[in-house]
């Protein structure tokens, strides 16, 4: 995981705020192999990058969609080693869609806390615009807003990124409605060529098992498929637009 060596600013126990969990629990990733060793600096502290971060935001989802550490192991393992902390946030924000809808509702203080950094009214505008805050600033209840916390770590990244308000918007009609219409093709692909084999001898629990095993499995391969694609498309696209003529 290629970081940065200003980016190496975070202690331990830092890293661990940031990250909502709790020291221990990062150093047992940590001799997991779950998460890359820190930069040792003086005094033998280590020091921890936004990569690790990004990394325990995609290792708590991947658990939350009930999988094992030994398989998670296994998914980071399949990861390019060069991936960026964007890249991780990315992959962290497609795994996340899988799982229910989940919102949670934070102080601005928390907000910031989690944010890693002072939000200002137009952070906070620009974090409803990418669906991150799901209502606008004006309209928090007493000060507590409700947050999609899949989404805040990529629209944190996303905030210092030179884009206009409007275009945040118009790009998140279309990343919906493409990603939404890709949903829908995948889905009728897997329910006639998959589920209607298994739904004809639905009666055998055995069948039904393997069902149930097969869309858990299938799921993080499908988002790295999709990650894949995804950037080789934009890639190609962006070299053909702004191609020297």
């Amino acid at each position: 995981m290629a970081t940065a060596p200003e980016e190496w600013t975070l202690t331990v126990d830092e890293l661990a705020a940031r990250a909502g969990m709790t020291v221990r629990t990062v150093r047992f990733y940590s001799t997991r192999g779950l998460l890359p060793p820190p930069v040792i600096g003086p005094r033998r502290v280590g020091h921890y990058g936004h990569g690790h971060l990004s990394r325990l935001a995609l290792i708590e989802e991947l658990q939350r969609q009930g999988m094992t550490l030994a398989a998670i192991e296994r998914y980071l393992e399949q990861l390019p080693e060069d991936l960026s902390a964007h890249d991780l946030a990315i992959h962290r924000a497609l795994v996340a869609s899988w799982a229910p809808d989940g919102v949670e509702e934070m102080t601005g203080a928390e907000l910031e806390r989690r944010a890693g950094r002072p939000l200002t009214e137009q952070d906070l505008d620009r974090l409803a615009a990418m669906g991150v805050l799901l209502d606008t600033p004006e309209k928090a209840s007493g000060g507590v807003h409700r947050v999609d916390p899949g989404l805040l770590r990529l629209g944190v990244e996303l905030l210092d990124v030179p884009i206009a308000h409007e275009t945040i918007l118009r790009a998140r009609t279309v990343l919906v409605e493409h990603t939404r219409a890709a949903a829908a093709e995948l889905t009728r692909l897997f329910r006639d060529e998959v589920w209607s084999p298994y739904r004809e001898r639905e009666a055998d629990p055995e069948h039904v098992a393997a069902m149930k095993s097969l869309s858990v499995h299938m799921r993080p391969l499908v988002m790295q498929a999709l990650v894949t694609a995804f950037q080789r498309s934009l890639t190609a696209e962006l070299r053909a637009a702004f191609r020297a003529p």
